[in-house]
């Protein structure tokens, strides 16, 4: 089973749109993720990650469903640990 995670995007850098990386905080946890697939995503978008891409931009609202699900089945924990 594949498994996207939403993140809000702290920052970005990288003017190349293949090599564009923002800072992307999953709760508490902070990651650099690569930006290639979502071009249009800015700073303090949401964006389902997965396998370190960022898939597609997210509204605020979206994202806290998913974080209130992961919460639920027990699975923001093992992404908090992981970080």
């Amino acid at each position: 089973m594949c498994l996207a995670v939403p993140g809000r995007i702290l920052s970005t850098s990288g003017d190349d749109p293949l090599m564009r990386v923002g800072r992307v905080d999953f709760g508490g946890v902070l990651k650099e993720i690569n930006l290639a697939y979502t071009p249009e995503a800015t700073i303090g978008d949401y964006v389902l990650v997965h396998v370190g891409f960022a898939i597609t931009v997210i509204d605020e609202a979206e994202a806290e469903k998913v974080f209130a699900h992961l919460r639920e089945i027990g699975e923001l924990e093992d992404l908090e640990e992981a970080g």
